[in-house]
């Protein structure tokens, strides 16, 4: 008997595309655990009095259950970059929806929807700083996160993206190359450089402290 095994993205489109409902739920249901992490790095605490980010998931999901014969026929895109951008547009509608309609009366450029909230610049920080060890370690690792943010938020929107991208939603790099419209090489690059700049300013931020 042969092995079982499982389909495939491509073999699920295919089959979507056949008109077969089970391999949509399938194909969903195989992202949803990704989409979610997507969705919590992303979600603007001021949405919470009314929504929770589960809540964004499953209106993400049926948007693109209704979508998905579409895309399988026409696949523009990979699969999930696809899936994440339609995300995005989710999150940016129920903000509009539930934030801006609520204060019309202040700037709406002042209200657009963070790229990054706050918890998540925390979490990034904590995940490039490294807060291990005793608690001399996690103190050195606390004024280490403060120097980052501040290198971080001077770093263009692209390279912060990027490590955003990789870190706290852990894309692979063609997954990002495909989101941002760059090639496998430039998101590598930058990667690497992103990471090095913000260690030498750090370095150099404390060694000026000194």
């Amino acid at each position: 008997m042969g092995e079982f095994t499982t389909p495939d993205t491509d073999e699920l489109l295919d089959q979507i595309q056949a008109g077969d409902l089970q391999a949509r739920s399938v194909l969903l249901d195989r992202h949803r655990a990704r989409l979610t992490k997507m969705i919590a790095v992303r979600f603007d605490p001021r949405l919470r009095p009314r929504l929770d980010p589960s809540d964004v998931v499953q209106e993400t999901l049926a948007e693109a259950a209704g979508k998905l014969a579409d895309f399988a026929g026409a696949r523009p895109i990979a699969f999930y970059p696809w899936l994440r951008q339609l995300a995005g547009k989710v999150l940016l509608r129920l903000h509009e929806r539930h934030v801006l309609a609520d204060r019309r009366s202040v700037n709406r450029e002042a209200l657009s929807m963070p790229a990054l909230p706050d918890k998540s610049a925390d979490r990034l920080m904590r995940g490039l700083s490294g807060a291990r060890g005793s608690p001399a370690d996690r103190m050195i690792a606390a004024e280490r996160q403060a120097r980052l943010r501040v290198a971080l938020f001077e770093l263009s929107e692209q390279d912060r993206e990027i490590l955003v991208l990789r870190h706290l939603e852990e894309l692979s790099n063609s997954e990002i190359a495909e989101f941002l419209g760059l090639s496998v090489g430039t998101v590598r690059t930058r990667h690497t450089r992103a990471l090095d700049r913000l260690r030498r300013q750090v370095d150099d931020s404390a060694s000026g402290s000194r």
